[in-house]
């Protein structure tokens, strides 16, 4: 009988969690998916982090979900917070409700940490081990940049930067102005200048995207393209050109308003308030790096949990 893992991502902007059967082998298959976006750092301001009450309640609401779904596979869960767990002021205070409400022990993870793990989880999806990869994970709270080859990682780096927290800095109301952005642009240059540095003179033969920011530009392309729409199309190895992108950026900034922005083909409704930030990270890098095109993994943390877990043997021997 193969075991049963359960991994739950607590990012930012949503919360995922997979369901896995392990064989002897290692090898996994996903049998279950779930998601819920909680917006864990709603109602933060400038660098005052702080988890509210309802944001609280939703988020240990979705625990308890989460967990009640892997209890019902007999599945061992791991539960890994990100950036605005790690970075909040009231953080062992959420940490502590969220055991005695849900007897789920969450682990916060450094940003370095959730890189490596990205990293192991892109590797299983997409075939870049023989090459210089760089792979790009753009959050709700951070965004991590991995250069790495033969499974090993030449430099990582997490940067304060995601979709969630931009749109809180630059577009709080979700209306876009053509200063705003430019000022968003400026920003978010100098938060990635560090990185850029490091990497722009690297032989980087691919360029790997993963999360929501880029998987629902990819959406958004595949729309373009006409083959189809819809959160249940496969991305994975999904490929589009820094031509392609360029058109939906300028498909998203120039509507300036949520209402506007409800009318994008592709587009996930739950992101009509944050895609403009995000489209305007990943803008960035392109342009930064000079990127031709991008190729989607549909895999990035949770799958690298799992892995992480197999790797360390604890599901061995069964």
């Amino acid at each position: 009988m193969n075991k049963k893992l359960a991994a739950l991502d607590i990012g930012t902007n949503s919360f995922h969690l997979i369901v896995v059967s392990v064989s002897h082998s290692g090898s996994f298959e996903i049998i279950e998916r779930e998601k819920e976006v909680i917006r864990l750092s709603e109602g933060n301001i400038g660098d005052i982090k702080f988890i509210t009450p309802n944001s609280t309640e939703r988020a240990i609401a979705a625990i308890n979900k989460f967990n009640k779904i892997a209890e019902s596979y007999g599945a061992t869960l791991r539960a890994v917070a990100t950036s605005a767990v790690r970075e909040s002021l009231n953080k062992n205070e959420f940490l502590k409700s969220v055991y005695e409400r849900t007897g789920v022990k969450v682990e916060v993870i450094s940003g370095l940490e959730e890189a490596r793990l990205i990293y192991l989880g892109i590797l299983k999806a997409v075939p870049v081990f023989d090459v210089e990869s760089l792979s790009i994970d753009i959050g709700g709270g951070s965004t991590e940049f991995i250069v790495g080859k033969k499974g090993k990682i030449e430099y990582s780096n997490s940067l304060k930067l995601g979709a969630v927290r931009l749109s809180q800095m630059f577009f709080p109301n979700f209306v876009l102005t053509a200063q705003k952005i430019e000022e968003a642009r400026k920003w978010v240059e100098g938060i990635i200048a560090p990185v850029i540095s490091k990497i722009k003179n690297r032989n980087i033969e691919s360029v790997v995207g993963s999360s929501g920011t880029i998987l629902n530009i990819g959406m958004m392309i595949r729309a373009l393209r006409n083959e189809g729409k819809g959160e249940n199309l496969i991305l994975n190895n999904f490929e589009f050109s820094a031509d392609e992108f360029q058109e939906i950026e300028a498909m998203v900034l120039n509507k300036k308003t949520l209402e506007e922005r409800k009318n994008i083909t592709g587009l996930e409704d739950k992101r009509v308030d944050i895609i403009p930030a995000g489209v305007i990270i990943l803008s960035t890098i392109f342009k930064k790096l000079d990127i031709k095109k991008l190729i989607i993994s549909d895999y990035a943390l949770k799958e690298g949990i799992i892995l992480d877990l197999v790797d360390k043997q604890i599901v061995a021997k069964f």
